[in-house]
């Protein structure tokens, strides 16, 4: 998994960074008309910031008091924080259709309207979310969240590893061979392991057509993976999930099973070294920008794995020399 470079998420600071890239954005787009009605707005947005600081810290100090009272005083905090971002979404809404009515926007012009109009609909979307949760108490599909308004394409994901709750980022699967070069990568936009352990595969034997044996951890296991994998390869070294039946059992204690799952751990080095090179954590924006930046990190991790064989095959001649010497 590569983390997305986004902070931690919550719905009322989610619906602040949407509301303030559209008061900076509409007052700009207003100023270069000579327009003056969104010359405070820097003013507005400290107002809203302060309204969502008071909203933060009702829900952080009101653990001593009676549960009745804590929610409502939090309800209250989110009525009035809603009630700021609405009139000035309102607002930069009046503002956006008398400027398309009265002038001509240029192509950069058309460009920050367009941002303007998606940063609207996060924000229509955060405050309609905070009214379900909070005022009227439902629970939020996760399906229906987004966990940065900058970067929509981060995935909340738990892995289950102590200590680490959750990541933001995206899961991003590989394809090592034996000399720890990597085959194939893929990025997992909204899917998981076992959603992927086939196509991964497929796509890397139409490149490698010499791979037929293959290990992989036990979050890629499936029935349907388990049977498609055995077509395609000659040994699949994939551990099934909870107490395995007794042909199940026998197949994962062959010797071709166990030879091929023991070099298992050569993936998760080369994991490390991708995160310990830059893949920990992608800077750049949008999923076109992540996956270029996922795809240059392994280019740049074969390539170190080059230069490690060459300089190898180098010390090992020159250790032959002195010997024959």
């Amino acid at each position: 998994m590569t983390k997305t470079h986004v902070e931690y998420p919550t719905d009322i600071g989610l619906l602040f960074d949407a509301i303030r890239k559209i008061i900076i954005s509409t007052a700009r787009l207003h100023e270069d008309y000579g327009l003056s009605e969104w010359r405070q707005y820097q003013f507005n947005i400290k107002q809203i910031k302060r309204s969502l600081r008071q909203t933060q810290l009702k829900k952080r100090y009101q653990r001593r008091a009676d549960d009745r009272l804590k929610q409502q005083r939090i309800g209250d905090a989110h009525r009035h924080y809603l009630h700021q971002v609405e009139r000035q979404l309102e607002r930069a809404r009046t503002t956006l259709q008398q400027l398309n009515m009265k002038h001509t926007l240029n192509i950069s012009q058309l460009v920050t309207y367009a941002k303007i109009e998606q940063y609207m609909q996060h924000a229509d979307r955060q405050m309609d979310q905070i009214k379900r949760r909070v005022l009227n108490g439902e629970v939020i599909p996760h399906t229906e969240k987004v966990f940065s308004v900058f970067q929509p394409h981060t995935e909340w994901i738990v892995k289950g590893k102590a200590g680490v709750p959750m990541e933001l980022g995206v899961r991003v699967g590989i394809v090592e061979d034996q000399y720890q070069f990597i085959l194939h990568h893929q990025v997992m936009e909204k899917q998981t392991d076992d959603q992927v352990a086939v196509p991964l595969i497929e796509e890397a034997q139409r490149r490698f057509a010499d791979l037929k044996t293959c290990s992989f951890d036990k979050g890629f296991h499936s029935p349907g993976n388990q049977v498609e994998l055995a077509k395609r390869l000659d040994v699949v070294a994939l551990p099934s999930k909870g107490k395995p039946a007794k042909k199940v059992r026998e197949r994962e204690q062959s010797t071709e099973f166990q030879q091929t799952h023991s070099q298992h751990a050569a993936v998760e080095s080369a994991i490390n070294a991708l995160q310990v090179h830059g893949l920990d954590c992608c800077p750049d924006h949008g999923i076109e920008g992540f996956k270029r930046y996922v795809s240059l990190a392994i280019l740049a991790r074969n390539i170190q794995r080059l230069g490690e064989v060459l300089i190898h095959r180098k010390r090992q001649a020159r250790m032959e020399r002195r010997r024959a010497a």
